[in-house]
C-alpha cells in the first residue's frame, strides 16, 4: 500500500477524533480498521455516551470489525488509531491478532490533555500484593475445574 494510502486512513481516524470532541460524543480518539486497502470499520472513542469505560475507539472499532467480518481473528487487517494506543487498547489490537498498527498522537500527548495511562503501566510492573488496587485471589480450586473441563472439551474453538 502506498504511503498516501496509510495516510488517508490516518486521516479518517483523526477526522473521527476531532468529530468526537466536536459533537461532545467522547474523548478525542478515532481508529480505522482496514483489510485490503478497504475500510472495515470505523469509531471514535465512545466511553461517555455508552457508559463503558472499555470502549475506546480501537476498542469500538474491533467490535464492529469483527461483528462485519464475523470473526473474532482480524489477522489481515491493520489499526490506523489516533493516538498510541493506551494499555487495554494494545491488549485488544494484539488479542485481535491485527497485522499492524499505525497511530499519530503519542501517550506523551495524550497525558499533556489529561489522558495519562503512565500509572497503569507502571503498576503492570508491579508485584500484585504492591499494586494500588487491592487483588485478592480466591477458590481457585473451584475454579480451576473449568480450566480442565476445557482441556478435554471436544467443543473448543482455540483463539
Amino acid at each position: 500500500m502506498e504511503n498516501t494510502e496509510h495516510e488517508k486512513f490516518m486521516r479518517l481516524a483523526i477526522e473521527l477524533s476531532a468529530k468526537n470532541v466536536k459533537e461532545g460524543l467522547g474523548g478525542p480518539f478515532g481508529a480505522v480498521i482496514v483489510k485490503d486497502g478497504e475500510v472495515v470499520a470505523a469509531s471514535g472513542n465512545k466511553v461517555v455516551p455508552t457508559n463503558d469505560p472499555t470502549a475506546h475507539a480501537e476498542v469500538s472499532t474491533i467490535r464492529l470489525a469483527c461483528q462485519k467480518l464475523n470473526t473474532y481473528d482480524l489477522k489481515g487487517c491493520v489499526i490506523y488509531t489516533s493516538c498510541e494506543p493506551c494499555p487495554m487498547c494494545l491488549g485488544a489490537i494484539y488479542w485481535a491478532r491485527l497485522d499492524k498498527i499505525y497511530y499519530a498522537n503519542t501517550k506523551a500527548d495524550a497525558a499533556d490533555i489529561g489522558f495519562d495511562d503512565q500509572f497503569i503501566y507502571e503498576e503492570i510492573d508491579r508485584q500484585m500484593h504492591e499494586r494500588k488496587l487491592p487483588v485478592v485471589q480466591m477458590l481457585r480450586d473451584e475454579a480451576i475445574g473449568a480450566f480442565k473441563l476445557w482441556e478435554t472439551s471436544s467443543l473448543k474453538t482455540h483463539y
